[in-house]
């Protein structure tokens, strides 16, 4: 399986500095900042880039058990909303809501919902952000 990489790069303190984010790929490469994440600024954050990931995978999971079970979706639309929240003092994400709309013929809202439901539990990105073991770090400054 292939390896996905992104970088960063922040210059500056906290609150006064700012950063880019870029994408392994080269689709996306963007400024990000302490307004963007914490207050209303217009760069984005990677609460935000963690959003679009979980809604990506999902509708694409989603569109994957519809199209097995005979019922190829003619449209999915999903929007992740990612809540950031001080918890005991420590910013922390809180709770990802999963709102996904779709025009599948041939089926039913059970159906639609069940396909739903295991596409959320199934998608590689919500096993990641409820069951990640492991995480390494590589740190080398440069002066």
């Amino acid at each position: 399986m292939p390896v996905r990489n992104a970088e960063a790069v922040w210059e500056g303190t906290l609150k006064e500095g700012k950063g880019t984010v870029k994408l392994g790929s080269g689709a996306f490469e963007g400024p990000y900042s302490w307004s963007s994440r914490f207050a209303n600024g217009t760069d984005t954050n990677p609460e935000e880039l963690i959003g679009a990931a979980h809604a990506a995978c999902f509708t694409m999971q989603l569109g994957s058990y519809l199209s097995n079970g005979g019922n190829p979706p003619t449209r999915l639309h999903t929007t992740a909303n990612v809540h950031l929240e001080k918890v005991n003092d420590v910013n922390t994400i809180t709770r990802i809501e999963l709102i996904t709309e779709g025009e599948v013929p041939g089926i039913d809202q059970a159906t639609f919902e069940a396909k739903a439901r295991e596409a959320k539990e199934k998608c590689i990105i919500s096993r990641a952000l409820g069951a990640i073991n492991e995480i390494t770090l590589q740190a080398t400054l440069k002066n």
